[in-house]
């Protein structure tokens, strides 16, 4: 007997007293026979606001296609997207980490009130690419993923370049290093079309992540936005989805932990985006997997870096693409035993099963090193702690020479201060840049701080001053930088209580972080202290009463 893939949509699909509802259903298109096949959202993030996503209305058409083809009734809906690129640097950045859950939280709407019965989404930007995933845990449905693809590189004399030339640009021309016209063709240069970011920053970190989870089809996280390949992959996942469906594989069967710790594999190996840490905790926690930072340390010491990727390397995804992909990358770590073949995917078969056809790397090539001769033995993304982040703080050390700093604390409570005492030349090298009230609550929305940390890297003090905050940063960041700090300064987390010229101590080898003042002056600070108001207005108000640590994924619903 056939499986019934109405799961949630035969409740109007039969019988007299739902004609009101498909009446409804029948304006949009629906006839007689499509009430007898299951319906199937395709959720779309389409908008003129952002490139990564400008192309993606022509992508869900194409999902939309295969999944009727395949005996599935598609409907098209959309959601938002904000671009942290653009917002960076201002206060519209506060909008972005929750921008992932309103994301999630309106996919999952549609599909709970409209019954579907399956789940396509389609992200192409760095915040509706987890909240794409977090909705696909939530709803309860069979679901698939589809990354909207890397842009191209841009191209100046002959060089490639990204939007992280352009901010990093800024801090050149305060050093009097270029020019004002260098940077306008800079500016005008950075993004030649649809795609989102094109080194391992958050997007294409994500993407790789979502694939070596099994969710998305082989191949899709690798493949550029304006690649010829990109519609065939969207029909294909139309398809994909409904042959889940008919399988009867939920994202419970996929998303398993060890799925979570291949994801995580995947990242270390490519040094990807500290933003990684929180993304892949929130889906865990969505779809009820016991992931912790700590799971992230443990990984880290295990797998080797091997991706020479900006933004500490040379290369951007197009150029993985060129050589095989992320695929070849998870050939190579199942081969050598850092991934486990036998999770699920949405193809139905196994990892190991989709990776057998796929090409060794060719030799002519130095995007992926081989594990023999890595570019580090163990991973970039580093979780530390200390008396300053007694819960936790991610660090980036790929590209970064100076593995041990202390220094004197130079605290800001806002991005802006410190950006205007790093362009005023009042940051020395030595110090130590402490951005705070910048977390989660405090934030609210826990802002990028990838404008300060470009400029310092652009005027020569990367790995001069050491960058400390309780906000995030972007994927494309590189330098001495440390984030997540938590609890953050909003809660009276020890980063609230450091007071100007403090010594504070990075230490990336034993992974700690510390503020140099003792315990019975902590005390008496913490006793001094007073909490600012939480924000209260709209959505940033909702998000600030009700969101978790960034050491739990800065997760918006309840833990037990």
């Amino acid at each position: 007997m056939d499986r019934e893939m109405r799961i949630n949509s035969k409740v109007f699909s039969e019988g007299s007293k739902r004609a009101p509802n498909r009446a409804m259903l029948r304006a949009v298109g629906l006839e007689d026979r499509d009430f007898k096949k299951p319906m199937v959202g395709i959720a779309s993030t389409w908008s003129e606001v952002s490139p990564c996503n400008m192309h993606i209305d022509e992508l869900a058409r194409a999902a939309k296609k295969g999944a009727k083809s395949a005996g599935a009734v598609p409907l098209i809906f959309n959601t938002i997207t904000v671009s942290d690129s653009i917002a960076m640097g201002t206060k519209g950045m506060r909008y972005s980490l929750p921008s992932r859950d309103v994301i999630a939280d309106s996919i999952e709407t549609v599909v709970g009130g409209e019954n579907l019965d399956g789940l396509l989404a389609i992200g192409g930007c760095d915040k509706n690419m987890p909240g794409c995933m977090i909705a696909i845990a939530n709803a309860g449905v069979p679901g698939i993923f589809v990354y909207g693809g890397t842009i191209a590189p841009g191209e100046v004399e002959g060089e490639k370049i990204d939007l992280l030339s352009v901010f990093e640009g800024v801090g050149q021309l305060n050093q009097g290093l270029i020019s004002e016209e260098n940077l306008k063709e800079l500016e005008c240069k950075a993004c030649p079309g649809a795609g989102a970011c094109g080194g391992m920053y958050t997007a294409n970190t994500m993407s790789a992540a979502i694939e070596a989870l099994g969710m998305c089809l082989p191949g899709n996280s690798s493949t550029p936005a304006e690649n010829v390949n990109k519609l065939e992959e969207c029909e294909m996942a139309g398809k994909a989805l409904y042959n889940l469906m008919q399988k009867g594989i939920y994202p419970t069967n996929i998303m398993t932990k060890d799925a979570f710790e291949n994801a995580i594999t995947v990242v270390m190996a490519l040094g990807g985006s500290t933003n990684a840490v929180l993304h892949l905790l929130s889906i865990a926690h969505s779809i009820g997997v016991n992931l912790t930072i700590d799971d992230f340390d443990r990984i880290q010491r295990e797998v080797p870096h091997i991706a020479n990727l900006k933004p500490s390397g040379k290369y951007v995804m197009e150029d993985l693409y060129n050589v095989g992909g992320v695929q070849v990358v998870m050939k190579l770590l199942l081969k050598e035993g850092f991934i486990n073949g036998e999770c699920l995917t949405v193809t139905g078969k196994t990892i190991a099963e989709n990776l057998k056809g796929v090409s060794d790397l060719p030799d002519d090539q130095d995007v992926i090193y081989p594990i023999s001769r890595p570019l580090s033995k163990d991973g970039p993304l580093l979780i530390l702690k200390g008396n300053l982040a007694p819960k936790g703080a991610v660090a980036k050390m790929s590209g970064v020479s100076v593995k041990k700093m202390t220094g004197p604390a130079r605290v800001y409570d806002t991005e802006e201060e410190a950006v205007n005492a790093i362009m005023n030349n009042e940051i020395n090298e030595g110090d130590v840049l402490v951005i705070r009230y910048v977390g989660p609550k405090g934030g609210p929305g826990m802002p990028e701080m990838l404008s300060s940390s470009s400029i310092l890297v652009g005027k020569g003090l990367g790995e001069k001053v050491a960058l400390l905050t309780d906000g995030r940063f972007s994927g494309g960041t590189h330098g001495l930088v440390v984030g997540h700090i938590a609890p953050e300064a909003q809660v009276g987390g020890p980063i609230a209580l450091l007071s100007e010229g403090d010594l504070v101590t990075v230490d990336s080898e034993s992974k700690q972080i510390t503020m140099h003042i003792t315990e019975d002056e902590m005390e008496q600070r913490k006793s001094n202290w007073k909490p600012r108001p939480l924000y209260k207005g709209g959505i940033l108000g909702k998000y600030a009463h009700n969101v978790s640590c960034s050491s739990l994924g800065a997760v918006t619903d309840k833990f037990d």
